[in-house]
């Protein structure tokens, strides 16, 4: 099987994450250990679970 990092769907992920990343910078500093955390975990565990 070839390498993970050369399939779209990971490469989409990564992009996913990225913007999930940019997104979450404007919630507010209320909810950086709450939803924001939760937001970039779940978005995280995507291409991770992809690689594994």
């Amino acid at each position: 099987m070839a390498n993970f990092k050369e399939l779209l769907v990971w490469q989409k992920s990564i992009d996913f994450v990225t913007e999930m990343y940019r997104i979450t910078e404007t919630f507010p500093k209320a909810e950086i250990y709450g939803l924001v955390s939760q937001i970039r975990r779940a978005a995280v565990s995507i291409p991770s679970n992809i690689a594994e």
